[in-house]
């Protein structure tokens, strides 16, 4: 595809977006649901436990748990994805501040769905984290982080350190990364956009370059917004 019909694609996907969260987050909030909603995937799995139980063979997975990191924002402030953002669902990319390819699609993507979820500021968290921390210092995030006219309380952009942001990227949310933990030029990062549970379970990774994918996670990030995990606490 070219790349002024990917733009294209992207945006009508992102003005897509700002109608079918809402959408879909009122009508389960009003209309309620009986439990079978078909609620995000879990990715990542840790070990599946057997056991023989009146004859049958009983399976039980165990899903991947993202482990915590600390970056620092644009604001210079220390934030624990974990701790910091405790019970707030995550939306997460990487970027670097110099990319002139596909992150600035992607950083209006992002853009695009923080606006679906203007007014569930509580619920939702946007990062994005740069994988050259070298050059992108917090000034210069802050200076990106305006050009975008972002929200600084709901859209963080954050660095920290590299060998520490990619082993997160490879271990923690699983993703492919060949290579990027190098040279000086050597930034390697995802086009996916990442949906996290408030638990920490990866529920969704999405190609930020396509614009169904990108619909998508908008519409699964407002099911999460409601969702009783039956892993963490019991259905009222």
């Amino acid at each position: 595809m070219k790349k002024s019909g990917r733009v294209k694609s992207i945006l009508l996907g992102g003005l897509l977006s700002l109608f079918v969260p809402l959408g879909a987050y009122y009508y389960l909030k009003i209309g309620g649901h009986n439990g079978h909603v078909k609620l995000p995937y879990f990715y990542g799995i840790d070990k599946i436990d057997s056991a023989l139980a009146d004859g049958k063979m009983k399976y039980d997975t165990s899903f991947h748990t993202v482990q915590d990191i600390t970056l620092v924002n644009q604001l210079h402030d220390t934030v624990s994805l974990n701790e910091t953002l405790k019970g707030k669902i995550l939306i997460l990319n990487f970027f670097f501040t110099s990319c002139t390819t596909v992150c600035p699609v992607l950083s209006k993507n992002m853009k695009l769905l923080n606006k679906a979820f203007l007014k569930n500021d509580s619920s939702i968290q946007f990062l994005s984290i740069s994988v050259d921390p070298t050059t992108d210092s917090v000034l210069r995030l802050r200076e990106y982080a305006d050009k975008m006219v972002a929200n600084h309380d709901k859209w963080f952009f954050l660095t920290g350190d590299k060998k520490a942001i990619y082993n997160y990227a490879r271990n923690e949310l699983k993703l492919d990364l060949q290579k990027g933990d190098g040279g000086v030029n050597d930034f390697i990062h995802p086009e996916q956009i990442i949906l996290i549970d408030k638990y920490r379970n990866v529920r969704g990774l999405y190609n930020g370059l396509d614009s169904d994918k990108v619909r998508l996670c908008a519409e699964d990030a407002a099911y999460l917004m409601l969702e009783k995990n039956r892993f963490h606490e019991k259905n009222n």
